[in-house]
């Protein structure tokens, strides 16, 4: 395949109420607008996926009847989010390469997954394998690594509290962190927001009823 280019995911598109209509890859390139490369790229990643689920847990096996709009938007609804400028992304605890691996796939530059799982950190070598996209893949745990990151990623990781303890070493002045929430992201922006300080903005999930995506910008630690 050839290298990627940064896709324009249209945010309107995707932050349209989630449905409980399976979505398929026609679907998300009619929400999305990608090219049929990348489309491509996204199917041969789906398949794997489904492939290697069977034998060690990536994702939750009732999310496989819906992986388009559970794995592959959930993670696409941050791209626009990313600034341009960024040059560096790093993931952490991708897992199945959610949402770093998509991101890398629609074109988000520099790429870091960070997976201490050695069983998952094989079957994102082998996904940036089959998709042919530019990823770097770091199978150990996260505060072993110095790299600083232009983006930080996280979804169903940590509560934020802890979140932003794992990610406070890769963030610079002008970082920004997207995470990917569940029902109680406000509840744990609040207790957060005890031990650090930040600009927050919490957007509604396009892909799951009462997920939230949250974005913070900013952010140091207040003085103990």
């Amino acid at each position: 395949m050839n290298p990627v280019s940064r896709e324009t995911v249209p945010r309107g598109s995707i932050n349209d109420r989630p449905t409980r209509t399976a979505l398929g890859a026609g679907g998300f390139q009619r929400l999305t607008h990608v090219s049929r490369e990348t489309l491509e790229r996204l199917e041969a990643y789906v398949a794997l996926l489904k492939q290697w689920n069977r034998r060690i847990n990536l994702v939750g096996g009732n999310t496989l009847g819906d992986p388009w709009r559970r794995h592959i938007l959930d993670s696409a609804q941050l791209l626009p989010h990313v600034p341009q400028k960024a040059r560096v992304l790093v993931d952490l605890g991708s897992g199945a390469g959610l949402p770093g691996l998509i991101l890398a796939i629609l074109g988000a530059p520099q790429v870091h997954l960070v997976e201490a799982d050695q069983r998952k950190a094989v079957f994102l070598r082998e996904a940036v394998r089959v998709t042919g996209v530019s990823a770097t893949i770091h199978a150990t745990r996260a505060e072993r690594l110095k790299l600083t990151a232009d983006v930080v990623t996280a979804r169903a990781v940590a509560p934020l509290p802890d979140l932003l303890d794992l990610a406070a070493p890769f963030l610079g002045p002008h970082s920004v962190a997207l995470f990917l929430k569940g029902r109680t992201a406000r509840e744990e922006l609040t207790l957060a927001e005890k031990s650090w300080t930040m600009g927050s903005r919490l957007l509604p999930s396009s892909t799951e009823p009462g997920g939230m995506l949250l974005i913070l910008e900013a952010i140091t630690r207040n003085p103990q």
